[in-house]
């Protein structure tokens, strides 16, 4: 039988069998890991693998998954400043009365008729 020997974070040096090794492939970035679960301690655990390992691993009966980036990754990014923690502690504030759902439609309805104007060429409202 074979054993492939692997590396716990937890426990070290481990010893596994091809069935309880997975290689993941990611088409989109062409990178590649093997992932399992520690037999001693449980833990699960994800390394790396160059090309080398996945041909070794496979060679050996390592089952093969392969999986692309969510199309969410390739979608264009709004424009306008990330988050920040103020804006979070909005949000809760907001959700906090009763009627946060109807203010939500508010603040997006004046923001959609501020950004309408701006692009025919007025100044938005301030």
């Amino acid at each position: 039988m074979t054993a492939v020997q692997a590396t716990c974070a937890s426990c070290g040096v481990v010893w596994l069998s091809p069935g309880d090794i997975v290689v993941r492939v990611c088409v989109d970035l062409q990178s590649s890991a093997y992932t399992f679960r520690c037999p001693e301690c449980g833990l699960r655990a994800a390394k790396p693998a160059d090309d080398g390992v996945v041909e070794i691993l496979t060679l050996i009966g390592v089952s093969l998954e392969e999986w692309y980036s969510p199309d969410e990754l390739w979608e264009p990014r709004p424009g306008g400043a990330p988050i920040s923690h103020d804006d979070v502690l909005d949000f809760h504030v907001l959700l906090r009365d009763t009627d946060w759902f109807g203010r939500l439609e508010e603040l997006v309805d004046d923001h959609d008729r501020r950004s309408r104007s701006f692009r025919r060429g007025s100044r938005p409202d301030r």
